[in-house]
């Protein structure tokens, strides 16, 4: 197994549930303990990080660099701002190749915290990327590079599916069909369960089944077939299955979801512009 490009060293800004988990899956994927340094403020949080994944921790971003190429944001939006402003003249002088993984952010603004002539690479990781089964969704604008193109997709391949798109604003798109998605499938699955026990079904019983069932509709979906062609693969002509898909059909499932979908665009829209105004 060839371990991913992550440059000569790769940087990950903030100890959380994301970042840990994408250094997590580089490291099964090959990528040695030693090319890895993480910056976590939180002495406790940074121990266990030590500990427990054998890399370098720091509590200090600064302290990353030298020796740090690449560099993962993965610090909250809201915090984005300030910790950039401290990392400022590192990124200047090393310019590295800067991956971020927070919600709502730009390019644009990203670059203006970062300085000019920082390659900057927007990332959307959803949350099945913490069990190595994400989607994430890429934009980078046009000036950057296809080598840094390439080694942001086999860094961020490590955790799952990797899609790049050509427009900014798709990214809330993104955000909305798999940065949100996975919570979809949840509620279905909540509400699945809630049917069997309407009809009788005891509590732990319904769930296990709603659970067993979510897991095992994902594990097919990996296959090439398509999504219709899988459908029609468990519905007989005059069935139950058949029947309750008539009656997504009557009650108007795709209208439901695509209004759902629409609602998650227009608020990661409006997000996007508070941090663009915030900052």
């Amino acid at each position: 197994m060839t371990a991913p490009d992550v440059g000569h060293g790769l940087g990950v800004l903030g100890g959380g549930h994301m970042g840990r988990a994408l250094v997590e899956a580089l490291l099964k994927r090959g990528v040695h303990p030693s090319r890895v340094k993480m910056a976590e403020t939180v002495a406790s949080t940074a121990k266990s990080l030590t500990d427990e994944l054998r890399i370098t921790v720091v509590t200090d971003g600064r302290s990353l660099f030298p020796g740090v190429d690449t560099l993962i944001l993965a610090v909250k939006p809201q915090d984005m701002a300030r910790a950039l402003q401290v990392l400022r003249p590192q990124l200047e002088l090393h310019r590295p190749l800067v991956i971020s993984i927070a919600a709502g952010l730009s390019v644009a603004q990203l670059q203006q915290w970062c300085g000019a002539g920082v390659p900057i690479v927007r990332a959307m990781p959803n949350r099945p990327a913490l069990v190595g089964a994400g989607a994430t969704g890429l934009y980078a604008s046009q000036d950057v590079a296809r080598s840094f193109r390439d080694r942001a997709s086999a860094i961020l391949s490590a955790a799952g599916l990797v899609v790049w798109v050509d427009d900014e604003s798709l990214m809330d798109v993104v955000t909305a069909v798999s940065g949100s998605g996975p919570a979809y499938f949840f509620r279905m699955a909540e509400a699945l369960a809630a049917a069997g026990r309407q009809h009788g079904l005891p509590e732990t019983t319904a769930l296990q089944l709603a659970r067993a069932t979510l897991q095992g509709a994902g594990m097919m979906a990996t296959s090439d077939a398509d999504l219709s062609a899988l459908r029609a693969s468990v519905t007989s002509k005059g069935g139950t299955t058949a029947a309750a898909l008539d009656s997504f059909e009557s009650q108007g499932l795709d209208a439901v979801v695509e209004a759902a979908v629409s609602a998650a665009v227009r608020r990661g829209r409006e997000l996007s512009a508070d941090a663009e105004k915030g900052g």
